[in-house]
């Protein structure tokens, strides 16, 4: 059984630090490099944005954290359970940025995009609410710290 950790939070721009500050803590304990680990704090802080942004239309609301630990990668689901929305639609519109002049690009829906570009995977469901996948694989052989899979005794998880 892989290790996980699973958090509940009510849903406010604090949570994001405290995301951010957990996946750093796993991450660097697993072996991941830091420009892997800034890569992941980049595509977590979208995703936890866009639930605060766009879950529940300013009401208050649940957010659920959970990170999952294997022999060589780290994924971080990010769940809401407010309003879906067309994941396929949102992300058609936002790639290839290349192709667009800069002034058509707009200000924000860039979060999908920054989120494929920086993790390994990326999957997004929008059944009861919506649920983001980020998936980082460790490369065997990196970082002089690499661990095979890190210890559930070795995090304490807070309720």
């Amino acid at each position: 059984m892989k290790p996980s950790y699973n958090y509940r939070f009510q849903l406010m721009r604090s949570f994001i630090d405290i995301a951010r500050l957990t996946l750093y803590g796993l991450a660097a304990k697993m072996g991941f490099s830091y420009e892997e680990i800034e890569d992941m704090k980049v595509a977590v802080s979208e995703a936890c944005n866009n639930a605060v942004l766009h879950a529940y239309n300013g009401r208050r609301g649940m957010i659920h954290l959970r990170f999952e630990m294997s022999a060589d990668a780290l994924a971080i689901v990010i769940k809401d359970e407010g309003k879906g929305f067309d994941y396929k639609q949102v992300a058609k519109q936002a790639a290839p940025l290349s192709a667009k002049p800069i002034e058509d690009v707009k200000i924000g829906g860039l979060g999908l995009f920054l989120m494929e570009a920086l993790m390994d995977d990326v999957s997004v469901t929008t059944a009861d609410g919506t649920e983001v996948r980020l998936t980082k694989f460790r490369h065997r052989g990196e970082g002089e710290h690499a661990h095979e899979c890190i210890s559930p005794s070795s995090v304490q998880e807070q309720a």
